[in-house]
């Protein structure tokens, strides 16, 4: 199942933007970049249930908030068009830094107008989507267009968007009409799909017609039928992210999309590789498991799974429950729930009495133990006992010898 990291980096303005990361149960494909509609947040439906669907296609996904809206900070009064579209190349540049560059970019709405402008800025962007997006970002004056007189005369004034109240001053007005698009859109020289619903009272379909005219080849467009311009209707949105990962995927080289299928490892064989993105992340295949390792920030990670020793830990203490579950089922002890935590430390050999290292530094391991339900004491101090006697509790107590040979 994919899953979300909470993430936050640096806006155009040097204000703290708040983004979610969504990705997949595996090393990604590729990485994407989410632009949100305007005046939303990337916790809106669409961006989310858009970002799980690319996930569960293998396409990681970072979707965040533009400068003054949602979580990020900064006031959203002074910022622009041009201030989103420098907050996107802010964006694609920490996937770059942190992660891996975006192959893909996707704006919803006034996002869809915000991608075409910063597509070509970002060198390895090699496919652009967009969802009911205008033509040019001046569509969205007709939002405020009675309080136009009142913004002109006092520079700005209060609007309501929505249901929320934003204020718009001057020069938003002045920076959307300094852009035209079609210029942009025919200088990106990059593969386009354009997603529109005739049914969008908010964008009409003519500015679909318009982005498509204006673009070179390749391009396509799809027609979201029924679909209204938030994508509200979850089925609308799982479309979406269905077509995009099959159509992105045609522009996605070799080191961008692994799209081999991996065969399963035989029993009891792991393997271990690198993917490519981030300094240290590994795949990791065990039989028709996939998982991430990785190492924190701290050391020059991206922190996308856990340390070696994070699994080292998890082996013993799922090995330390598994084995006290079996002697407690086969005695039939009303054991509710085992719970094992565990901590890796080095400490000096001298300050272990029960070691027989006595120079240097040695391992500890510290395992805690928790048992839940109505066991009596003698139960509890068996489980324990027990707990001692896990297969991998053995092996990392008993001898050990690892042989390493070059393959081929």
């Amino acid at each position: 199942m994919p899953r979300s990291e909470k993430i936050e980096f640096e806006g155009s303005q040097g204000h703290t933007l708040a983004a979610r990361l969504e990705l997949p149960d595996a090393a990604p494909r590729a990485y994407a970049l989410f632009a949100h509609c305007f005046t939303c947040s990337k916790d809106i439906f669409a961006a989310a249930r858009i970002a799980t669907g690319l996930a569960e296609e293998g396409i990681a996904v970072l979707r965040f908030d533009f400068t003054g809206l949602g979580a990020s900070d900064g006031e959203f009064a002074n910022t622009n068009f041009s201030s989103n579209v420098d907050d996107l190349i802010r964006a694609a540049d920490y996937l770059r830094d942190e992660h891996g560059a975006p192959c893909v970019i996707i704006g919803h709405s006034l996002g869809g107008a915000a991608v075409l402008a910063a597509a070509g800025r970002i060198p390895e962007i090699k496919a652009v989507a967009t969802i009911g997006a205008p033509s040019d970002p001046s569509h969205v004056q007709h939002l405020f267009a009675e309080a136009r007189p009142e913004i002109e005369a006092q520079g700005e004034a209060e609007v309501n968007l929505a249901g929320r109240t934003f204020r718009i001053q001057k020069q938003f007005l002045d920076d959307i009409e300094s852009h035209k698009l079609s210029d942009a859109i025919a200088a990106m020289k990059k593969p386009l799909l354009v997603f529109h619903s005739p049914l969008d009272n908010t964008v009409g379909i003519d500015n679909a017609g318009a982005i498509f005219v204006a673009a070179k080849h390749p391009k396509s467009f799809i027609s979201l039928d029924e679909a209204d311009h938030l994508l509200s209707r979850r089925e609308d949105a799982i479309y979406v992210a269905t077509v995009l990962s099959a159509w992105a995927t045609r522009y996605l080289g070799e080191n961008d999309a692994k799209t081999e299928t991996t065969p399963e490892t035989e029993d009891g064989v792991v393997v271990v590789r690198e993917t490519g993105n981030g300094a240290f992340q590994q795949e990791v295949l065990n039989g028709p498991h996939r998982m991430l390792a990785d190492e924190p920030p701290t050391v020059g990670g991206t922190n996308t799974g856990p340390t070696p020793y994070g699994y080292l830990l998890a082996g013993l203490g799922a090995c330390t429950s598994m084995t006290m579950r079996m002697y407690a089922n086969r005695k039939k002890w009303p054991l509710v729930q085992a719970s094992v935590t565990l901590k890796h430390d080095k400490i000096h050999a001298a300050d272990c009495d029960e070691c027989e290292t006595r120079d240097g530094k040695v391992d500890l391991i510290e395992r805690e133990i928790e048992l839940t339900g109505p066991l009596d004491d003698e139960q509890r101090a068996k489980l324990i006992e027990i707990a001692d006697k896990c297969p991998v509790h053995r092996t990392l107590h008993s001898e050990i010898k690892i042989t390493t040979q070059l393959k081929g």
